[in-house]
């Protein structure tokens, strides 16, 4: 099974700012704004799957600045919520852009207990994969591929009780 390595830093409420995504050869910096209200504590990591090692069969760590994804990585961003207040959360949406030189991997969003929505309009309106359409530049509308996601949101189908956590991620390739 591979491993995961790391890349970026995990910081409360700060998402990717500041992130080391030059790591993976790519360009932008995402972020994901900052709790505002109710004590959720967000935090979010960008990880490339390493490659299997044909001489061991385990997989290989691949950390630091020399580390570069190819085009045929994949990525996992990871994103952590904790609801660090005393009393229950309602209505909670986890919002993560896609970061800049990557591109969403179709159906693979996944947060336990949460339902995934899918912006084309940097984050503007979300909907299910059927619903979302783009406007051509003929003036047609079309449905929209995954590769022109900006944005995943995590809707969270029951209150986040105080002290829980909770994990929801999706994968990308870099463009």
């Amino acid at each position: 099974m591979p491993r995961l390595a790391r890349y970026g830093s995990r910081r409360a409420g700060a998402g990717l700012c500041g992130a080391v995504l030059a790591a993976v050869a790519l360009t932008g910096v995402a972020q994901i704004a900052p709790p505002s209200r109710g004590g959720l504590l967000v935090s979010s990591t960008l990880e490339r799957i390493a490659p299997k090692a044909a001489d061991d069969g385990d997989a290989a760590l691949d950390t630091g600045a020399a580390a570069v994804a190819s085009h045929a990585d994949e990525l996992v961003l990871s994103v952590e919520f904790t609801n660090t207040s005393e009393q229950v959360v309602d209505a909670v949406r986890i919002t993560s852009p896609v970061p800049a030189g990557v591109r969403y991997v179709a159906d693979s969003a996944s947060g336990p207990g949460s339902e995934a929505l899918f912006s084309v309009d940097e984050g503007r309106t979300f909907g299910r994969p059927d619903e979302l359409t783009i406007v051509g530049a003929d003036g047609v509308a079309r449905a929209a591929d995954a590769a022109e996601y900006t944005h995943v949101r995590f809707v969270l189908d029951a209150p986040l009780d105080a002290g829980a956590l909770g994990i929801a991620r999706f994968r990308a390739v870099p463009r």
